[in-house]
């Protein structure tokens, strides 16, 4: 079991702009990179601009890993939303536990659930208002 925090950045539609920035700049390498019309599930109501959005990528940078995804329809992110932790692991239930004890006190972003990309995925942010995504890695 394997637990890892990643910066995870989010980005007002320029996603793709900066992973094409960082592949030249510091030799990172794209691992994955879904846009918002490529999720399962999703409405079909969203425009052609929306669905060529990025909803979730990973970059590999050496022995480190930056995660991105775009503000959907467009909407300004908050304040200390632009950057994010991103806790990695690769079990459900420590993902869940990690979840329920950093929410204590402070602010549910996202319930906790099972995603197209990860089986088990949530956003909160803390008392001390760091905000943070659990995400658990697909094996």
């Amino acid at each position: 079991m394997t637990v890892k925090l990643t910066p995870y950045i989010n980005l007002e539609g320029r996603a793709k702009e900066a992973i094409q920035f960082y592949e030249q700049a510091i030799d990172a390498e794209v691992i994955s990179l879904t846009t918002y019309g490529e999720m399962p599930g999703m409405p079909n109501t969203f425009t052609d601009d929306l669905k060529s959005l990025v909803a979730h990528a990973k970059l590999r940078v050496g022995e480190s890993e930056l995660m991105f995804s775009d503000a959907p329809g467009g909407t300004a992110i908050d304040t200390g939303k632009r950057v994010t932790i991103c806790i990695t692991t690769s079990d459900v239930e420590k993902s869940k536990r990690f979840y329920e004890a950093l929410r204590q006190e402070g602010q549910v972003n996202m319930p906790f659930k099972e995603e197209p990309f990860s089986p088990g995925f949530g956003d909160i942010t803390d008392k001390f208002g760091v905000t943070f995504q659990i995400y658990t890695e697909i094996e």
